[in-house]
């Protein structure tokens, strides 16, 4: 791919970073062991080959001065836990986060041996799959080669598969040295048997063991990685092909997300074509590092591969965002051949997606589309809160056509909140979804179709749990979505028209983020004045927001002084809230 860099920084990396290491082939993933949940202390360093051979950049024209020639296909592997020397060149990082945050408190009973140390107990390594690999498949030659393993094409020997070409992902026990590795490979299989099924999504067929190995046999895509399509294009996609392939990304990823699964690891490496055809269908693969994610939860571990590294998994509180600035990197290489975050080093990533921003001044972008470079940027926004999610993007005006959108996990969890706020506060969003763009209105009407409304145009709890369970795998039983009906049980005797569900389903946050912002706030607030503002105390402004004494000194600006009213200053905060670090802060 072209060079690579972050417009508003400048990296100075002493380390080289060079190390050696060996690229995943196509249709295996490097199966490092991912750090579990809570549990800031297993994220060290990580074994990544040198991101900068020399090679020559396939993108066309003289490099910017200064800048080293980028990598034709090198991303760094996955953030590993250890042992693996030389130190990691982000270690200053990681001990900021430290001081910033306090030392991780361990569990009462001690921690899991990480170091390979042996526990007082050996390790069950033993997983119930099926005994008799050897009887029902026929192992041929190796196609790829991760830490943990390698991949083999195979045929089946019986049984409904038989005669047909397989992948079989081959994992060794031996180097399954702690609790946490084994509960990884348990984890991924067990997300590759709940999801499988949708169309952009490598099909698992079974799971076998012995005493040496663990098999995880899956469709064979013989098409090739997307990296080496993009690579086969010249370094970039044109913006009509570029769609097809994040759309295709996208319903994959929304899949996943409703069904409360984030993958953790998406970049053009984990995603392979069916057949070598141009046209034939792509399909997501390595769920190594994927985990389950309850609805209001948030994750603490950094994991994943460090140009497509969400900010907020560095600050180490994340959840299905991450996945969606993933495919913002993944968006942006399509369109100009060039990563948005580029550094020589781990740590100079970090810095870049940390603090640069995205270049889209140089060429290609002044031909790029100004849809597509809109549609980057709600990708890439360093705020998580104002990035759209997977079916929010599948509604953009650059990808929007004739295309099914998905159910989206957000209104559940946005409606939850409507129903228990204060009149004042629902009064609020009713004036701001009155001037809501057409854009947004073309994803509100979409999802309000897929809850299928009642003969009244009315929809009530009973059309999301319909709506929930049409939609379901084994996956959600795992990771409790279907537990956010029980919150939304104030909705029982409710009905919601559309448009009180679309007050309900609006999210200021990403509404501030457009630029048309002022301006529907400034409409918000004219019908927010004929019907819903209302005299108010700070008092009384600090009972609802739940706020203490010690902002009452915050709240004092939001009301006006001529008619106690909520003044156009405090309409705007009042629908973002206060932060609780405004809370703290001494008076």
């Amino acid at each position: 791919m072209g060079q690579c860099y972050g417009k508003n920084i400048a990296v100075d990396d002493a380390v080289d970073g060079s190390r050696t290491g060996s690229r995943t082939g196509p249709g295996v993933h490097q199966n490092g062991v991912s750090s579990v949940k809570n549990t800031p202390n297993h994220a060290s360093s990580s074994p990544w080959p040198n991101p900068f051979p020399h090679a020559a950049s396939p993108m066309p024209g003289a490099l910017p001065p200064g800048v080293p020639p980028s990598p034709a296909r090198s991303t760094p592997r996955r953030f590993f836990r250890r042992p693996f020397p030389p130190p990691s060149p982000a270690k200053h990082i990681k001990s900021s986060l430290v001081k910033r945050q306090g030392a991780p408190k361990q569990p009462k009973d001690g921690p899991i041996p990480e170091d390979g140390a042996e526990s007082e107990r050996p390790l069950d390594k033993s997983f119930g799959y099926s005994k008799n690999f050897t009887s029902k498949y026929e192992l041929g030659h190796e196609v790829g080669r991760g830490h943990f393993g390698h991949t083999c094409y195979a045929k089946a020997r019986k049984g409904e598969l038989k005669g047909q070409p397989v992948a079989v992902k081959v994992i060794s026990k031996a180097k399954m040295t702690t609790a946490i590795a084994i509960e990884d490979v348990r984890r991924e299989v067990k997300i590759l048997k709940a999801l499988s099924g949708h169309a952009n999504l490598v099909k698992f067929y079974d799971a076998c063991e012995d005493s040496n190995n663990v098999y995880i046999v899956m469709e064979l895509c013989e098409g090739g990685e997307l990296l080496d399509r993009i690579l086969s294009r010249g370094g970039r996609y044109t913006e009509e092909d570029a769609k097809i392939i994040v759309r295709q990304i996208l319903s994959i990823v929304a899949f996943c997300h409703l069904q409360g699964v984030v993958h953790r690891d998406l970049k053009p490496e984990n995603f392979l074509f069916s057949t070598k055809d141009e046209h034939a269908p792509m399909k997501a693969i390595d769920f190594g590092l994927s985990d389950f994610i309850r609805p209001d939860e948030r994750l603490n571990d950094i994991v994943g591969s460090a140009y497509y590294v969400a900010p907020e998994v560095l600050h180490r509180s994340y959840s299905l965002e991450g996945d969606i600035w993933s495919i913002g990197v993944i968006t942006y290489i399509l369109l100009c051949g060039s990563r948005p975050f580029w550094a020589r080093t781990e740590s100079g990533i970090f810095r870049a997606v940390l603090r640069a921003d995205p270049n889209f001044d140089d060429a290609p972008w002044p031909s790029v589309s100004a849809e597509a470079k809109d549609f980057v940027k709600r990708l890439l926004n360093k705020d998580l809160r104002k990035r759209m999610t997977a079916a929010q993007a599948l509604t953009h005006p650059w990808l929007r056509g004739q295309h099914p959108i998905p159910l989206d996990i957000l209104i559940f969890k946005l409606v939850k909140s409507y129903i228990r706020a204060s009149p004042l506060r629902r009064a609020a969003l009713k004036a701001l979804s009155k001037s809501l763009t057409e854009d947004e209105l073309v994803y509100l009407k979409a999802q309000f179709k897929l809850l299928e409304p009642n003969k009244d145009g009315r929809i009530s709890l009973e059309n999301f749990r319909s709506a929930l369970t049409r939609n379901a795998t084994e996956a959600m039983k795992e990771s409790k979505v279907l537990d956010i009906l029980n919150s939304m049980e104030h909705l029982a005797s409710r009905r919601l028209d559309f448009d009180e569900f679309c007050a309900a389903t609006i999210s200021v946050y990403q509404l501030e983020a457009l630029d048309g912002w002022e301006q529907i706030a400034s409409s918000a607030f004219e019908y927010f004045e004929q019907e819903g503002n209302r005299v108010i105390t700070v008092e009384e402004l600090a009972r609802e927001m739940n706020l203490a004494s010690t902002a009452h000194s915050v709240l004092h600006d939001w009301i006006r002084s001529t008619d106690g009213k909520l003044s156009f200053h405090g309409f705007t905060k009042y629908l973002h809230g206060v932060t609780l670090r405004q809370n703290t802060r001494p008076q």
